[in-house]
């Protein structure tokens, strides 16, 4: 690799496509395709949070569904209490320790998750129709490193902050 991984107009490039993929208006649109035009208004937080619901695991603690989030505990409850006010996830108290609350799915949720599981691949298919196999498997393993990446570098700043 040449060069200074900050140089140049393609670091530019990558930052401004990332504010693209950040912006509201494009995450409200395809949030509004993805829901369905009759479907609850969604954030973001909310959809992150119904699909860890769905494709993790059938109930969590509420601290462990904050941490799957990578949001504080008080973020992960508001995403749960505003999809129960839609009908998409509801809190159980635990069957051997009544003090655990545990949020999970409920079955309108897993219809809604299917539907925009479904909707998701075919926006997927259509985004990636320009490239062929071997970019496609190359765009995935770029983006894995990248989050990656993300990750090793709030890790290092948590650990900067903590110290």
């Amino acid at each position: 690799m040449t060069g200074s991984p900050t140089d140049g107009d393609t670091v530019r490039r990558i930052a401004l496509a990332w504010r693209e993929l950040r912006r509201g208006a494009v995450g409200a649109t395809l949030r509004t395709h993805l829901v369905g035009p009759d479907g609850p208004p969604l954030e973001q937080a909310q959809l992150d949070a119904l699909d860890i619901l769905v494709t993790e695991r059938d109930g969590w603690r509420m601290s462990e569904f904050a941490v799957a989030l990578r949001v504080d505990p008080s973020t992960a409850t508001r995403a749960v209490s505003r999809l129960e006010r839609h009908g998409l996830a509801e809190r159980v108290t635990g069957a051997r320790d009544r003090r655990i609350v545990m949020a999970r799915a409920t079955p309108a949720g897993r219809q809604m998750m299917a539907r925009i599981t479904k909707r998701r691949a075919l926006g997927m298919e259509r985004l990636l129709a320009s490239f062929d196999a071997d970019e496609r498997q190359q765009f995935a393993d770029y983006l894995d490193r990248f989050v990656a990446s993300i990750d090793e570098l709030i890790d290092d700043l948590d650990r900067k902050r903590d110290a």
